[in-house]
C-alpha cells in the first residue's frame, strides 16, 4: 500500500502564529470601523482563513475593507514576524520520518509563507513543490480546493491524505475533502470548551491536545 500524505497546516499547527495574525487583524478593525470586537469574536469569525476569505466573511457581515486595509495588514504581518516565533516543540521529528510523504498547506499568501518556513528554519523538509498557499486557489478554507489540490499534486488520493489543522475552517476543508483529518489544540487559541464542542460537532475524533 502507497504510504500516506500529511497535509500540514502552517499557522497554529508549525508554530504558534495564526493568533499574531488574528491580533492584527483585530486590532485593525477595531480601530477602523470601532466594532469593539474582543479576541475570541475575531477568531470566532475570521480564524484560518486567507485573508482573500477574510475580506469575504466581514463584506457579509456588512464591514467594507479596501486593497489599502489589506495592504496595511500585511505590513503589520512583516512587522511581527520581524520579532521572530518558534517552530512547535517536538514537530521537526515528524518532519523527519521516512513513512510519511509530507507537505504544507496554508491559507497564507505564498510570499508571507515562504518567508515563515524559512524563519523556522524548515526549508529542507518543504521546499516550494511541497508547499501550497491561498493564492493558488479560487476558493479557500473552508472550501476543499487547497488541500485537492496538494493531494494532486503531490500524487495521492484524497483518502490517503492526513490533514492536520488547527482551525475549524481548515478542519471543515479537510472533511469536504474526503481526507483523515486530525484537529490540533496544543495553543490555547484553540483549546476551549466552544471550540472542542465544535470540532466533535464536525465528527472529528482525532484529537490532539
Amino acid at each position: 500500500m502507497k504510504q500516506k500524505l500529511i497535509i500540514w497546516d502552517f499557522d497554529g499547527v508549525i508554530a504558534d502564529t495564526e493568533k499574531l495574525w488574528i491580533q492584527n487583524r483585530l486590532q485593525m478593525l477595531n480601530d477602523k470601523f470601532n466594532l469593539n470586537w474582543d479576541f475570541a469574536t475575531a477568531y470566532k469569525t475570521i480564524g484560518g482563513m486567507s485573508d482573500k476569505t477574510k475580506k469575504e466573511v466581514l463584506e457579509s457581515l456588512g464591514i467594507s475593507t479596501n486593497k489599502e486595509f489589506w495592504q496595511e495588514a500585511i505590513k503589520q504581518d512583516i512587522l511581527t514576524m520581524k520579532k521572530g516565533f518558534a517552530l512547535t516543540d517536538g514537530i521537526e521529528d515528524i518532519f523527519k520520518m521516512k513513512q510519511f510523504e509530507q507537505c504544507i498547506a496554508t491559507g497564507g499568501v505564498s510570499f508571507k509563507t515562504d518567508k515563515k518556513i524559512e524563519m523556522v528554519g524548515i526549508r529542507n523538509y518543504f521546499p516550494p513543490e511541497k508547499v501550497f498557499t491561498a493564492d493558488l486557489v479560487t476558493y479557500g478554507k473552508p472550501e476543499p480546493d487547497l488541500f485537492l489540490l496538494a493531494a494532486e499534486t503531490m500524487g495521492y488520493k484524497p483518502e490517503n491524505c492526513i490533514v492536520i489543522e488547527d482551525s475549524l475552517v481548515g478542519l471543515q476543508a479537510g472533511i469536504k475533502a474526503k481526507m483523515i483529518v486530525v484537529a490540533f489544540m496544543q495553543y490555547n487559541l484553540s483549546y476551549s470548551e466552544y471550540f472542542l464542542s465544535q470540532i466533535k460537532n464536525l465528527g472529528i475524533t482525532n484529537i490532539f491536545y
